[in-house]
């Protein structure tokens, strides 16, 4: 069945019995309100990059510059990560921050070891689980409660990359600050996406500091090219510069953190021995094969990893031609399939994936090959339309399903240095312009609105409610692959991810399949439209070729939505003993290298 290109032209009983299906939790998500996606910048072709020694690719170019500065004065891929996510906070605020949260995973390669560190934000001491819930226990408008205090987590960026940098960096931190310091001082172009984004927000005009710095005496933000200077995030970062990342959790940065936090017109709870008492964590990487690759990304709370390993696991299992699809038939089946295993894994995700130090997770056994087995055999040839979650071995039975409410303000950085370590880095400061809260220079993250509104389903506690100090679950997905086993002493392959909220799943799992299944090049595999499920309707990119595949697919029982599907991967490969890289023709990104 076609979804109308808007999204609401869908026959009254389809629309009825996805109201229902979601009512029963089916798998789709609660009736939890969905936010609205980082908008996108239009087209922008882009050419695959070439290096021989070293790359970065980011969402900005300034930001790839700083990062590459970095790298040629001998830094380390965590070094370069560092200098380009500073700069990123500040051209890119919409998407990530110091006031945010990410997940990092880096490569060391004279060792041959993944790790995995969580920097993930957490809810106050004083969460309870009922937080966005009104006098009468239903679930607040979800904008009512993003563009509060009540959204905002305690900020986990900064700890992340210190924790990294203390274990992987080999220049001093306090270098590491200077690209971006330069620019914030100095001003950095108003480019047109952050135009776009500033001019069609609703909220971020009302918090004075944001006014005052993007827009105009009349409202209207800044023109495209007009040199924006943000000297208090200058001074923010020469204080983290100086004292280490304990500026930020103590003293008056974190004083005026929670003093905005508790002054909004719909304050938080944020207190400052939330700020103090917060660790970012090294956890272990997800991995798992495909085809003859190895596969590391990050595990819970972020259930992108699972994720995209299901989905690559399923698709082995369910018929799915490597090779290139040289047919319109070929096209359909292999569309038709890769929604099907999509709508597996989420449906999964939806129940289990919660903060391990909460909740018991079964990762193992959503990874088994067995599991696998079980699961894939419930793809047919007509779509299953919302699928139930499977029960895998180790599930802790009493947990009901979660809403969702996963936003897309976030980011993408991949480095690769001259001594061949790696990392994928993906930070987020939630939704787009994050909580509406500045202060000193950064934006404030709502990352608390990634819990499940609804506490309780069906008389069962959700995996994912809100408790205090609780990580939210997310989707953020930064992935390496190595391999493949034929070809001796194979090392790294690709390091990739991107933003786009829930979507971030489809969005990486279809790069893998791009580069790993249907051998094209990193670019070409980013740049392919993007489609899939979250266990809703079959999305595919509004204007892409794909939407030639609609009647095939609703034939086949797909409800269709044609949407912008605006993702932002970045990624770089190794190839022929040099690196080439891409980036999201979607969005201003760049990857560049020597």
């Amino acid at each position: 069945m076609r979804e109308a290109k808007g999204g609401c032209g869908r026959p009254l009983f389809f629309r009825l019995l996805y109201g229902l299906a979601c009512a029963l939790s089916l798998g789709c998500g609660s009736a939890q309100a969905q936010p609205d996606p980082e908008g996108a910048s239009g087209w922008q072709p882009k050419a695959l990059a070439h290096a021989q020694r070293q790359m970065v690719a980011a969402a900005h170019p300034l930001a790839v510059e700083a990062g590459l500065q970095i790298l040629r004065v001998g830094g380390s891929a965590v070094d370069a990560a560092i200098a380009t996510q500073l700069v990123l906070g500040l051209v890119e605020p919409q998407s990530s921050g110091l006031g945010g949260g990410a997940f990092l995973l880096h490569w060391d390669a004279a060792q041959a070891r993944v790790r995995s560190y969580d920097g993930r934000e957490s809810a106050p001491a004083a969460a309870r689980p009922g937080r966005f819930l009104d006098a009468l226990g239903r679930p607040l408008p979800y904008h009512e409660a993003v563009v509060s205090g009540l959204s905002v987590g305690v900020p986990g960026l900064l700890r992340m990359l210190e924790l990294a940098h203390a274990r992987h960096g080999r220049l001093a931190w306090a270098a590491l600050f200077a690209p971006a310091i330069r620019l914030a001082e100095d001003g950095f172009p108003m480019s047109p996406r952050l135009h776009r984004l500033l001019s069609g927000d609703r909220h971020l005009r009302e918090d004075p500091a944001a006014r005052a710095l993007y827009y105009d005496a009349a409202g209207g933000a800044r023109t495209v090219g007009e040199r924006i200077v943000n000297p208090a995030y200058a001074a923010s970062l020469r204080e983290i510069a100086a004292r280490g990342a304990d500026a930020f959790y103590g003293g008056q940065i974190a004083r005026d953190i929670v003093a905005a936090v508790r002054a909004h017109l719909r304050p938080g709870d944020l207190a400052l021995a939330d700020l103090a008492g917060y660790r970012a964590r090294e956890r272990a990487p997800v991995c798992g094969p495909f085809r003859a690759y190895r596969l590391c990304s990050m595990g819970p709370p972020s259930a992108g990893g699972i994720g995209v390993l299901q989905i690559l696991g399923l698709l082995e299992r369910s018929g799915f031609a490597m090779a290139m699809p040289d047919s319109a038939q070929d096209w359909e089946r292999a569309l038709h399939l890769y929604a099907e295993a999509g709508r597996l894994a989420y449906a999964d995700r939806a129940r289990w994936i919660a903060d391990p130090d909460f909740v018991p997770q079964p990762v193992e056994g959503l990874l088994a090959p067995a599991y696998l087995d079980e699961r894939a055999a419930l793809i047919g040839e007509r779509s299953m339309g919302w699928a139930r979650p499977g029960t895998p071995r180790g599930a802790p039975l009493a947990w009901g399903p979660g809403g969702e409410s996963e936003a897309a303000g976030t980011s993408h950085v991949s480095v690769v240095d001259t001594r061949g370590d790696a990392l994928a880095m993906t930070s987020t400061i939630e939704s787009q312009f994050g909580s509406r809260i500045m202060v000193r220079g950064f934006l404030l993250n709502n990352q608390l609105t990634d819990f499940s509104f609804n506490p309780e389903f069906e008389g069962r506690p959700a995996a994912n409610r809100v408790e205090p100090g609780k990580r939210p679950r997310s989707s953020m997905a930064p992935t390496l692959v190595f391999g493949p086993e034929a070809v001796p002493a194979a090392g790294l392959r690709l390091t990739l991810g991107s933003p786009g909220g829930p979507a971030i799943i489809n969005y990486v799992a279809k790069a893998l399949v791009g580069t790993l299944a249907w051998g094209l090049d990193i670019q070409a595999a980013i740049s392919l439209p993007n489609f899939g499920s979250a266990n809703g309707p079959t999305l595919i990119e509004r204007g892409s070729p794909w939407e030639e595949h609609g009647d095939a697919l609703a034939a086949r029982g797909h409800i269709l939505s044609f949407r912008p599907l605006t993702s932002g991967t970045q990624g770089i490969e190794t190839h022929a003993g040099a690196l080439r890289g891409g980036a999201d023709p979607r969005r201003e990104g760049v990857a560049r290298g020597d």
